[in-house]
């Protein structure tokens, strides 16, 4: 038995360095820019930055620029430029806008899309440009759900193709951040009517494959249908697979394709977080209205819900803010503001702190600090320890709703009303 224990715990131990390790590799080599939601590793982590610990409105500020209309989407990153999406209270009109990183100068404000009604029952939470950007070479692509998508030219923001004719009735506003795998735009379309997987053709616009669902759902109304979260590329034993979490069930699906390669279900709806993965196993709440963390094998094959869920932990797990997965440390924190680190191997709370506040950001982090921003414009750092210290409480005007990202030492926040570059 000990013995046998002894070796359990070797390849624990050798799993956690190799994950480190690997998080180290891709963090370096992404780490002067970001540019898609949760980075270039897509996970939030930018190991070797040194952030500011302490700031203000005025103190660590290396500039602030006002950004007009109100949305959510993130800033993406990518040499000097950073790019996020506006739109008007109303959602009449939406706009991208790129500023320069050296210096806050707005270099483009465009109009890209106008619409002369949007759709009924969209929740105050939400806005009309919450769905982050992605940039990928010369071009960068923007996402506004059914109202819109196009492929923008980054050196004068002129338009590539556009594609408004893709359904759905978001029901409370969309949420989804595309991503590029191969030479395709894929995103997520879960609504209130239409739930479904679509890659386009990054050059042309065109839809190279579409997947719906086929999720039972158990019930008739359609607010249970819809989900807001950004898919994920993975791979596993020298396979891609694109991780599709929606409302009642997560997808793997073939990114080439759109075929099903295996599924878990759950019972909750409204799906928001984008998974993080060390290599073998996912980690992804499940949404509302009684989040759980599932930690799940990705190596299955068709409905794996009853054999490769490893563990589930259902107390003070976040529906909103993605966790973060750094040096062998799983974050993750609630809506209402309790901060906690969950075992890997159980899932169990190991430390947590009640912040209180509200929280829809998804955690950031790099090799020394793990950050959290609020509604009400507050910042928190916390050392990535076992048990964390909490070695930073900032506050700005205003409130943080769009995630943060991580740029060489740099710490880019959007409240609702500014865009700040945080400095050491």
């Amino acid at each position: 038995m000990r013995k046998g224990l002894r070796a359990f715990r070797g390849r624990v131990v050798f799993s956690i360095a190799a994950l480190v390790f690997t998080q180290a590799i891709i963090s370096s080599a992404h780490s002067q820019s970001w540019p898609s939601f949760r980075g270039g590793p897509a996970n939030g982590v930018s190991l070797e930055s040194k952030i500011p610990v302490r700031w203000s409105d005025t103190e660590h500020v290396a500039w602030k620029t006002p950004i007009h209309g109100r949305a959510w989407s993130s800033p993406v990153v990518d040499g000097n430029e950073i790019w996020l999406t506006t739109a008007t209270e109303d959602g009449l009109k939406m706009f991208v806008v790129c500023v320069a990183l050296d210096s806050g100068k707005i270099l483009h404000d465009q109009l890209i899309f106008e619409n002369t009604a949007v759709q009924p029952d969209f929740h105050a939470t939400n806005t009309y440009g919450s769905p982050t950007p992605v940039i990928e070479g010369a071009f960068v692509y923007v996402h506004f759900g059914a109202y819109g998508t196009a492929c923008l030219r980054r050196a004068d923001c002129s338009k590539v193709w556009e594609r408004r004719d893709l359904p759905c009735n978001h029901y409370r506003g969309a949420g989804s951040s595309p991503i590029i795998y191969q030479g395709l735009l894929i995103f997520h379309m879960d609504g209130f009517d239409h739930q479904y997987a679509v890659a386009l053709d990054c050059k042309t616009g065109a839809t190279a494959w579409k997947a719906d669902r086929k999720v039972d759902y158990g019930t008739d109304n359609g607010d249970y249908y819809k989900a807001f979260s950004t898919p994920l590329v993975i791979s596993v034993a020298g396979k891609d697979q694109l991780i599709s979490p929606a409302a009642m069930a997560c997808l793997s699906l073939n990114p080439k394709t759109g075929e099903e390669i295996w599924r878990v279900r759950y019972p909750e709806h409204s799906t928001t977080v984008r998974p993080v993965f060390d290599g073998s196993r996912l980690y992804f709440s499940t949404g509302f209205s009684k989040a759980q963390m599932l930690c799940v094998k990705a190596d299955g094959s068709g409905d794996v819900t009853k054999t490769h869920i490893v563990w589930a932990q259902n107390k003070g797990i976040g529906s909103k803010p993605s966790p973060v997965l750094v040096q062998g440390r799983l974050f993750d924190i609630t809506d209402d503001g309790v901060i906690c680190r969950l075992d890997l191997a159980t899932g169990e709370p190991v430390w947590k702190q009640r912040l209180g506040g509200k929280f829809s950001a998804s955690l950031v982090a790099t090799n020394d600090y793990v950050v959290a921003v609020d509604h009400d414009g507050k910042g928190y750092v916390f050392t990535i320890e076992d048990e964390p210290k909490l070695v930073g409480e900032n506050q700005l005007p205003d409130g943080c709703n769009a995630s943060p990202a991580i740029v060489g030492n740099s710490l880019l926040l959007r409240t609702t009303t500014t865009l700040y570059k945080l400095v050491p």
